[in-house]
Formats: C-alpha cells, sequence, structure tokens
C-alpha cells in the first residue's frame, strides 16, 4: 500500500489509537494507505520498528457495555520509521510523496512549542513545529498540496497552536512569504481531543503469557482499554472514514465541549476521589470502585454535582457510564499515587468550575466536593507529596483562611468555603475518614 500518513511519534499511545484505527479501514477495504513513522527525538523505538517490519500486536482489554473485553489484533499499519537525527535528508524526501495527505502527531504536551534556538539549517531543527516547518517548506519547494494536520497533543487548541509556531518559524527564518501563504490556504490544522488510556508494554509475565498466545514474541506489543474518543475540529470523513468504519470518531467545528465534557468528567472524577481514596488506604482505582462507600462517593460527586452542571445530555450520560467502567478495568493498574500528581492545579482546573456552577444553579456550596478539596489539604499537611514545592510548603504551614485565600494557589479566593472546609477537617480528625466521607454524602 502507499504511504499516505506521516507520523511524528513512534509511542504507545499512537500505535494503539490513530494506527490501530488506520490498520482497521485498510482490513475492511475502507482505506488505501499506511503510516510512516517519523521520530521527534532521537529515539531507538525507530530501529525496533524496522527489524519488524512495522509489525506489532494490540491488546485491547476491559470492560465494555458491561462485558469483558480481551481482543488481540496484529497491526500491520505502518510501513517503516525514520530518524531524522540519523538521516536528515530521508525525512525531507518524503515531501516529494504526493500520495501523502495526513500528518499525526503526539510529541507530549511539550512539543507543541516554539524554541527560538532552532535555526532552518539545522539537521533536523530540534523542537517537533520546526521540523514540522522545514518539512513543510520542502513540500512547497516541491510544488505539491498540503496536509490534514491531526495534532493529538494534550494542550488547548493543539492544532492552531501548532500552525501559530510554524508561521512564526517560517517567519523568523526569513523565508518567503509565499511560504506562509501556502501554509495557511494549502494545510489544515486541526485542533483535536483524544481519549484512550494506552498502557503499553505489559508485566514481563504478562508478555510471555502474550506471546504464547500469539505465537511469538514481539517488543512492540502494546495494551489498551476498549474506550476511545478523537474529536476532530474539520471533517475529513470521505477521506478517512473512521466513522463509518465504527471508531468513536467525532467530526465538529468545536472540540472544546468534548473537552470540557472530559475534564470534568473523566478528570474532575479522578480528582474528587484520588485524596479521599489515599486517605482511606486505596492504592489503585480499580481498589476505591469496589469499596462501596467510595464507590457511592464517586457516584454522588458525579451524577449529584458534575453532571447536573455539563447540560451535556445522552452523550455526557454515555460518557459517564463508561467512565466507570474504565475506572473498574480490572488489566489496569492506576495508581492514586501518579493521578496525586500536581493536584493543586489539577483540582483549580478540573474541579472548581463545578464547584463554581453547583453554587450558582443550588445556591450552595457542593458538599462532597468541598469536602473532596478537604482531603487534598489534610493530605498535603500529613504526607509527601509530588508537586510544586512553594505550594508544597504553604499549605503544609499556613492555616485553614489563609490557604484557602490564596489567589496564586487556586487562581481565587475560596475564603468563602472555609467553614465547611474546618468542619470537614474536623470531622474527619474526630469521627475517622470513613465517617467523615458519609457525612460529606448525607
Amino acid at each position: 500500500m502507499k504511504e499516505t500518513v506521516l507520523q511524528f511519534g513512534t509511542g504507545n499511545f499512537l500505535r494503539g489509537f490513530a494506527d490501530c484505527f488506520i490498520d482497521s479501514l485498510n482490513k475492511n477495504g475502507l482505506y488505501d494507505g499506511r503510516v510512516v513513522v517519523v521520530s521527534p527525538t532521537n529515539s531507538k523505538t525507530v530501529a525496533k520498528i524496522n527489524a519488524c517490519g512495522g509489525r506489532y500486536n494490540l491488546v485491547v482489554r476491559g470492560v465494555e457495555n458491561g462485558k469483558s473485553v480481551c481482543l488481540i489484533n496484529e497491526i500491520n499499519a505502518i510501513t517503516r520509521a525514520i530518524n531524522p537525527y540519523s538521516d536528515f535528508e530521508e525525512f525531507l524526501s518524503l515531501a516529494g510523496n504526493p500520495e501523502l495527505r495526513f500528518i499525526v502527531s503526539n510529541t507530549t504536551e511539550a512539543g507543541i512549542r516554539y524554541d527560538p534556538l532552532c535555526k532552518f539549517s539545522d539537521k533536523p531543527a530540534a523542537s517537533f513545529p520546526a521540523k514540522l516547518t522545514q518539512f513543510l517548506y520542502r513540500r512547497y519547494k516541491n510544488g505539491l498540496s498540503g496536509f490534514v494536520i491531526l495534532a493529538c497533543e494534550l494542550i488547548d487548541g493543539n492544532g492552531a497552536e501548532l500552525k501559530k509556531c510554524v508561521l512564526k518559524y517560517a517567519e523568523e527564518w526569513g523565508l518567503e512569504k509565499a511560504f506562509s501563504e501556502w501554509i495557511t490556504k494549502e494545510n489544515s490544522f486541526c485542533s483535536t481531543l483524544v481519549d484512550r488510556i494506552v498502557t503499553g508494554f505489559p508485566s514481563e509475565d504478562e508478555a510471555q503469557k502474550l506471546f504464547d498466545e500469539i505465537g511469538y514474541s514481539d517488543e512492540l506489543l502494546d495494551t489498551a482499554e476498549p474506550y476511545h474518543l478523537w474529536a476532530i475540529e474539520g471533517d475529513f470523513e470521505d477521506e478517512l472514514p473512521l466513522k463509518k468504519a465504527g471508531f468513536n470518531v467525532i467530526w465538529t467545528d468545536d472540540v472544546s465541549p468534548y473537552k470540557k465534557m472530559k475534564v470534568r468528567i473523566l478528570n474532575g472524577s479522578h480528582t474528587s476521589l484520588v485524596f479521599p481514596s489515599l486517605l482511606c488506604g486505596a492504592e489503585t482505582v480499580k481498589e476505591s470502585l469496589d469499596d462501596s462507600l467510595l464507590n457511592e462517593f464517586l457516584k454522588t460527586c458525579l451524577f449529584g454535582y458534575i453532571m447536573p452542571c455539563l447540560n451535556g445530555g445522552s452523550e455526557s450520560e454515555r460518557f459517564a457510564d463508561a467512565v466507570l467502567e474504565r475506572f473498574a478495568n480490572p488489566y489496569i493498574r492506576h495508581m492514586w499515587k501518579s493521578i496525586s500528581l500536581n493536584s493543586v492545579s489539577k483540582f483549580t482546573a478540573r474541579v472548581l468550575p463545578t464547584v463554581s456552577d453547583c453554587e450558582k444553579i443550588n445556591g450552595a456550596l457542593p458538599k462532597p466536593l468541598v469536602f473532596s478539596l478537604a482531603c487534598l489539604i489534610e493530605y498535603y499537611k500529613s504526607k509527601d507529596v509530588c508537586d510544586d514545592k512553594s505550594a508544597v510548603d504553604f499549605i503544609k504551614n499556613a492555616d485553614i483562611s489563609e490557604i484557602l485565600e490564596n489567589r496564586a494557589l487556586w487562581g481565587r479566593d475560596l475564603s468563602e468555603m472555609t467553614a465547611l472546609v474546618n468542619e470537614s477537617l474536623n470531622r474527619i480528625y474526630a469521627d475517622g475518614i470513613r465517617e467523615a466521607i458519609k457525612w460529606s454524602m448525607s
């Protein structure tokens, strides 16, 4: 098959997400194209991909619609991988392929950034947007059409931000104005929202069992949950028929409602539950779902407060039901300690907007969500946590009123919550965490 997709990123996520989608399209006769992978860093994975001819196995396992799922699929979407650090000209030569149409990227949240040290003469430039600018310039010089660019990095407006960086490089490098015009007119920089837990290579014992089932050892073995969502600003379903293939893909004019749904429901549920769970001694999300009290607390936060503030209708309801199944996935050991990293900023972005909405709608603070904030403060005061050092030191040493009044921590003054946070903490100290959780839901 011809190479029609250029992928920046050699990691587990895209191999368990976009690449397996394209493989399915090909196998079902809906598409006729494969992926050539470019490493945005000097990655050793390039050699692994080429050693196996791009072939690998994806294990999809978890709970879907109430039923256990465990599927193993051999993925053959990738033709080869290129390391621009060892063969820069081979990378640029891809720009001469007229059949190349899509560019997909996942270069981590830090990948889309403007680095002023990058030069056009670098082979290659260090940052991903600078490499992309070098590639697009060669495409422009070849007199070929542009691309549909699907940015999957987890930042707001990822496509728009990537385009801004590319145009800035074109200007700073003194490239002709016609090139900047070509970037804008001939290329579609699509912001997207991606959602799937891809857990990558399993433990050694699990891997060996899977190898026995597959029939050979697979260094690129990848694992993922069944759930997936790809919301894309634009509509190229006629060229890449992902919806027709049955994937949970949404072509839209605006991904922000889907981002809000994900942040409030999925991330907000995690952040609301993490510190009550840790204070109860639960180590994983699955343990909390198996604990009847913590499960009830989660559902109270989710269905009693988060969902009523979204007005998302049936789509939000389906997403919330899927979240509960995902949290209970027996194949994913999702550690609360990992989820608890940098929780001050997470609580601010994921939970406080729901608190504000609840107050506007109901005229009262949502007690379970404020209780969750109290648990965060108690945990920061009494345990070792990983967050901004100045924030951690401040919370450990300040009194409750000072903590809640600190706009630098929360983005606004939370002093209205002082009485309820103090009462929550007093309940924890007097009655224990489990009785305090019951009180928060009363």
